[in-house]
């Protein structure tokens, strides 16, 4: 019987394996959480670029909100506040203060502007531009990678000495002043924008460069750069807060570059004697990088995502919390500046930018006579109306996320950051957004003036009143914080570049 059996065993042949390999059979269905997974991954891959590039333009007309801020309605606030000190003397002094701590910090700022830009003078572009243009070609690769870590560094601490000069020039008298004074500290700014400016100034003649090469070889290895950023981070893990940071240093990068092309543009063309032609040489080089840009950008946030398990809704939370940075700034007794916010959010500090576009639009530009003078009036008239209309569009759309993102709570939230001690019992000191009272009021008249910008005066009351009365309601149910862990990154020192 054992013989039997032996022989009865079906032993395996080279047909039989070639057969079973192909008609054998699996069913997916039995593992259907993994390959839904697996889908889902791919979906989310496709969904990024557009989420992220939501993302971007949003933060980049943010960007470019604060940036016209500094040509536009920075030099008319400034003009009051000197207005209000030559007419101090005439109306007497019936106030504890000359002038109100905002107006104090766009003092300074003027003062920063006028005296760098003074200082730029000094500085031969031309000379920057042909000592750059002699050296190697891997020396300008090294110097461009060196200059990028050096911009990310300047304006980490960048703002940090900005914040510490407006908080030593606008602090109440009465406390005992833990400082080195108002003077130590504006030097420290000029000397900060002054350097920064030069240092921007270096990587718009280093790009330069590298677009009047002839072999364009140096350029192709500058855009190459951006590619090796994708391996240093993409294999990084990353939690939502530290890509909302890169989110942020990414605008901030793209909306750097813009400026340093139209720097580029603007110095070909005058030396070209402003010949429209040679736009149309300079556009190929362009649009490389601006794509090189994209198409990084895109890849990196892509792989980030996959890695490490985001989905692609958190980029509308990265665009509700910016929202809410700039409609917590609109209420009428703000922290901060709007400005100051974007450059703490973003590392993008707009004033040594705006020294050096200054500087490179004066020396490029030749205003002579009236008809020049008209134009340049009417080019001011031009940017002012873009400003409005700009702040106005963001406004509206901020205050869209704020409510779908359901944070319209936390506006009138007071901070949990500051300390019992530092608060003050003077009445002419302003504080932050309350969850009652007029803080509430001005909050609520701002969201009616944006969303319903041609109703009347009654029909913002009465929005105000129903809000009112909801809000009193709503004080005694659990706030929502679903975006706490966004709204409570120390923007004081993260400035979007630093990665934890």
């Amino acid at each position: 019987s054992i013989h039997n059996t032996f022989h009865e065993v079906d032993y395996p042949s080279l047909a039989r394996f070639i057969c079973t390999e192909l008609t054998r059979g699996y069913f997916l269905e039995h593992n259907e959480a993994k390959y839904t997974e697996r889908r889902e991954k791919v979906y989310t891959c496709m969904r990024i670029p557009k989420e992220l590039e939501k993302l971007m333009i949003f933060g980049f007309f943010l960007c470019v909100d604060a940036f016209l801020y500094v040509f536009t309605l920075l030099p008319l606030r400034v003009l009051l506040a000197l207005l209000r000190l030559l007419t101090l003397p005439c109306c007497g002094f019936s106030g504890s203060r000359l002038l109100q701590p905002a107006q104090v910090c766009d003092v300074l700022k003027g003062l920063i502007l006028v005296l760098c830009f003074s200082m730029m003078h000094y500085v031969d572009y031309s000379m920057m531009y042909h000592l750059i243009r002699g050296q190697s070609v891997i020396k300008l690769y090294i110097i461009y990678n060196m200059l990028e870590v050096a911009d990310r560094l300047f304006s980490s601490f960048g703002q940090d000495i900005l914040d510490a000069l407006y908080w030593t020039a606008t602090e109440p008298k009465e406390r005992k002043r833990d400082s080195i004074g108002v003077i130590p500290h504006f030097l420290m700014a000029v000397f900060y924008v002054f350097l920064h400016s030069i240092l921007i100034m270096v990587q718009a003649s280093t790009l330069n460069v590298a677009f009047n090469s002839h072999n364009k070889s140096l350029l192709t290895i500058m855009m190459s750069n951006n590619f090796v950023e994708i391996k240093g981070s993409v294999f990084k893990k990353f939690e939502k807060n530290n890509l909302f940071q890169m989110s942020n240093s990414d605008i901030k990068e793209r909306f750097t570059s813009y400026v340093l092309l139209l720097i580029v543009c603007l110095r070909n063309m005058e030396q070209f004697s402003w010949n429209p032609d040679h736009l149309w040489v300079l556009f190929p080089d362009v649009f490389m990088v601006v794509t090189s840009e994209i198409a990084v950008d895109i890849i990196k946030h892509a792989f980030i995502t996959k890695f490490n398990d985001i989905t692609a809704d958190v980029y509308s939370e990265y665009r509700a919390s910016l929202a809410f940075d700039l409609v917590s700034s609109r209420q009428k007794n703000a922290c901060t500046d709007y400005s100051d916010s974007v450059a703490r959010r973003m590392g993008f500090i707009p004033l040594p930018l705006a020294v050096l576009l200054i500087r490179v639009v004066m020396s490029s530009v030749k205003v002579q006579g009236a008809l020049s003078y008209t134009c340049v009036f009417l080019f001011y008239l031009g940017l002012v109306t873009l400003k409005v209309l700009n702040s106005i569009v963001l406004l509206g759309k901020s205050c869209v996320y704020v409510k779908r993102a359901n944070m319209e709570d936390k506006l009138f939230e007071p901070p949990s950051t500051i300390p019992s001690s530092t608060k003050s019992s003077n009445t002419d000191q302003p504080t932050c957004p309350s969850p009652s009272g007029k803080a509430q009021t001005a909050s609520v008249s701002l969201f009616c003036a944006v969303i319903h910008p041609y109703c009347g005066i009654e029909l913002a009351l009465s929005y105000v009143m129903v809000f009112e009365g909801e809000a009193q309601a709503a004080s005694e149910l659990k706030h929502r914080t679903p975006k706490k862990d966004l709204l409570e990154i120390d923007r004081f020192t993260i400035c979007g570049n630093r990665i934890d």
